[in-house]
């Protein structure tokens, strides 16, 4: 016989004997492979929570923009020296038209437009609807130029609204569902805070942002009209557009430069501003991240090896089991590779078991999850599965080759004399 169809001849017959062996050892099989189930499922599902994390925050970032900046008076972070931060001067609303006026007369600009931006907490009315813990904040009508926001219906305010501070708003998807949750809100005059403001438009649903703040529960309105209905002494925040992500570092120098212009800052005095981009919060939440996965490794590895223990057990068990029949296998002229091959596909068909159960089993649990937590950052991907069922397979290898090689290793003589 050619060795491929030998080779095929073993294989095929070592799967048919493994087989036989797990149904009529069914519930030493099943034991055995509850280890492998309880460690599948704990990768999957910490895969799933892992990868529905990682989604979760690159979706976050992506909100605050990869090509804005943010011009503050404090840092996003590391303000742990904040007596020199105290006492800058808050960021005013009209620091954005000085700034412009910057951009539009300097030569090949790497930015693009600068948009103030005010906002305060509040409550939003409509007959007796009530919705409380609404971020309300006013900014002009580049605000467009600055976001790819969709709308479910309506639109933003145009210049001429933005400009004579006339008191329309646009409602975060969440606002209007709860105050409007059988009609348009389109036309209807809300009341923010005591102030009247018509609605012209509902912004699409857009999501959380790291589950700290929800993008849906907010109302947008012309910032001439927001510094009539609650003062213009709060500090305000300048988001700059820049025209080439690839340019960041460049960019930002140039904001730094244009923003010393617009404070009338003297060369060699410290900035009294903060220049904030989101990559501030990818280099801080990146340790969280990495600790969660450090975490969910070792918690994963744990279940595995457990179950990879008792697969190497119970393969020892069926060797010693089995020895006699090994001894006379070999004396009428198994291979080596014969036996080696038989133990083996018995441990990676446990494991693949195993690892199905432990696949439906996870499953159910993250449907189950999602069901009760619809908001909880988790993903089952189909490559989830293929790595859950690739780790089963490597778990059988990783535990039944010592085993199998000691059967394969067997003297035939001293294993037939076996009692």
């Amino acid at each position: 016989m050619k060795s491929p169809a030998r080779f095929f001849y073993e294989f095929t017959e070592s799967i048919r004997i493994a087989w036989a062996q797990i149904r009529a050892n069914k519930t030493r099989s099943v034991l055995t492979a509850l280890g492998v189930i309880i460690g599948i499922v704990a990768v999957t599902l910490m895969g799933a929570a892992i990868s529905g994390i990682d989604r979760g925050f690159e979706n976050s970032l992506a909100m605050l923009g990869n090509d804005i900046f943010y011009v503050e008076k404090w840092p996003w972070f590391g303000a742990e020296d904040w007596w020199n931060y105290i006492n800058r001067p808050s960021i005013k609303i009209t620091d954005a038209e000085k700034l412009n006026r910057i951009i539009e007369d300097t030569p090949n600009s790497l930015l693009e437009v600068a948009v103030p931006r005010a906002g305060r907490g509040c409550s939003v009315k409509y007959g007796d609807g009530r919705v409380d813990g609404i971020f309300a904040f006013g900014t002009s009508a580049d605000y467009a130029r600055i976001t790819n926001v969709d709308y479910s219906e309506g639109r933003l305010f145009n210049e001429v609204e933005a400009n004579s501070g006339r008191a329309v708003c646009v409602l975060g998807f969440t606002v209007a569902e709860a105050l409007f949750p059988h009609d348009s809100s389109l036309g209807h005059t809300v009341i923010v805070d005591g102030h009247p403001c018509q609605v012209i438009g509902v912004f699409a649903k857009q999501g959380e942002f790291l589950g700290l703040f929800s993008f849906d529960s907010q109302l947008v309105m012309p910032i001439n009209a927001f510094t009539k209905m609650f003062g213009s002494r709060r500090g305000a925040q300048l988001q700059v557009k820049m025209k080439d992500i690839l340019q960041m570092s460049a960019a930002k120098d140039q904001l730094i430069g244009a923003m010393r212009r617009v404070r009338g800052q003297l060369p060699g005095e410290r900035d009294n501003f903060t220049v904030n981009e989101q990559q501030a919060f990818k280099a801080q939440l990146d340790p969280a991240r990495f600790a969660i996965f450090a975490a969910g490794l070792i918690v994963t590895s744990l279940s595995l090896f457990v179950g990879a223990i008792g697969i190497m057990n119970i393969t020892f068990v069926s060797v010693k089991e089995r020895t006699k029949e090994i001894g006379t296998r070999k004396a009428i002229g198994a291979r080596r590779r014969t036996i080696l091959l038989q133990f083996l596909i018995e441990a990676v068909s446990i494991c693949l078991i195993g690892g199905t159960v432990g696949m439906g089993v996870a499953y159910s649990l993250f449907l189950g999850i999602h069901t009760q937590m619809p908001s909880f950052p988790a993903e089952f991907s189909p490559g989830l599965v293929f790595v859950g069922m690739l780790v089963s397979v490597a778990t059988g290898i990783a535990s039944g080759i010592v085993p199998a090689w000691g059967a394969s290793r067997l003297d035939p003589v001293v294993a037939l004399r076996y009692e």
